[in-house]
């Protein structure tokens, strides 16, 4: 099996004395995996940064197999951010959460094309209430769609009107800015708060039922905009 396509790059482990196994969210194969010789040499490994796309030439002798991957860097993305730790710490949890969250193999032109929106946003100023969208959206793109606008109820207290889920005789309440579009997010607690309903969505729907430990990059991030 030989072609060749455009991806992002998700993930990299070392593989022997001087390759790496690369994982990468393509074009038209959707998420990839295969072995990429002499990738840790300098003339390689500058440019080896998650988030980074490139073309890819993909040869495997059985698709049941790894295959060997021969890369070119198509767009530099991610060094753009390495001086902002926050925004760099997003990309790599950003990276993460769709390794997690796509199938082998899987072609999905939308997460691909949802990748490359990722990176419009992120020179704004308000990118991490962006950012909390398209996880969001992410979710939603895989199969997971929290409706909140569907499941919230309301109630005003000190003539600010609040929204909440009941569970169990317990109100978990959902920050206004995602059901509001209008909404401006000025408080961080608003935004931790956003972030944990993603985070406790995860946990529960997806990683719990399936014995998966939540992603640590995520992890990472959140401790960051905490800071």
């Amino acid at each position: 099996m030989i072609w060749s396509d455009y991806g992002y790059l998700l993930s990299k482990n070392k593989f022997g004395e001087n390759s790496i196994i690369a994982e990468f969210f393509t074009e038209n194969h959707g998420k990839i995996s295969g072995i990429i010789y002499g990738a840790t040499s300098k003339k390689i490994r500058n440019y080896l940064q998650l988030g980074n796309k490139f073309h890819i030439n993909y040869n495997s002798k059985n698709e049941n197999k790894l295959g060997y991957l021969k890369i070119e860097i198509e767009k530099i993305l991610t060094p753009l951010f390495f001086e902002d730790k926050k925004k760099l710490s997003c990309i790599v949890s950003s990276m993460s959460l769709i390794k997690l969250l796509t199938v082998d193999n899987q072609s999905n032109i939308n997460i691909y094309k949802f990748i490359n929106n990722f990176y419009n946003f992120l020179e704004d100023s308000n990118w991490i209430n962006k950012f909390i969208f398209w996880e969001l959206e992410l979710l939603k793109l895989v199969g997971y769609d929290l409706e909140l606008k569907n499941i919230v109820n309301e109630e005003v207290v000190d003539d600010k009107k609040l929204y909440f889920v009941s569970n169990n005789n317990e109100k978990k309440y959902i920050p206004n800015f995602l059901i509001e579009k209008d909404y401006n997010v000025l408080d961080l607690n608003q935004i931790l708060n956003g972030l944990k309903l993603i985070s406790d969505y995860l946990d529960k729907s997806i990683l719990r039922p399936n014995n998966i430990s939540h992603p640590k990059p995520r992890i990472d991030f959140l401790n960051l905009i905490k800071e």
